[in-house]
């Protein structure tokens, strides 16, 4: 199990485990439904940790992610609310 995730600072890693995902979890579940389900507790959280989960998923910067897959996770999680 990896502990320590890129883009993944004490306090992402506190919301992740607060909405009780994991790296593990993460990685199986994917950076559109890790971010819904910490949004669920934290409505205020921005795209910012979007682009954060997916880089650590990818091992990428957010900043890159942002910029190159920010079409793609939007649309997907457009359509993940749709089915909430």
């Amino acid at each position: 199990m990896k502990t320590k995730l890129r883009n993944l600072g004490p306090k992402s890693m506190q919301m992740l485990a607060k909405a009780g995902i994991g790296p593990d979890e993460l990685h199986q579940i994917g950076s559109v439904r890790t971010y819904l389900k910490v949004r669920t507790i934290w409505p205020e959280t921005s795209l910012n940790l979007l682009w954060a989960l997916e880089g650590a998923i990818c091992d990428e910067p957010w900043q890159e992610v942002a910029r190159n897959e920010r079409l793609r996770l939007l649309l997907e999680l457009e359509e993940a609310e749709s089915r909430q």
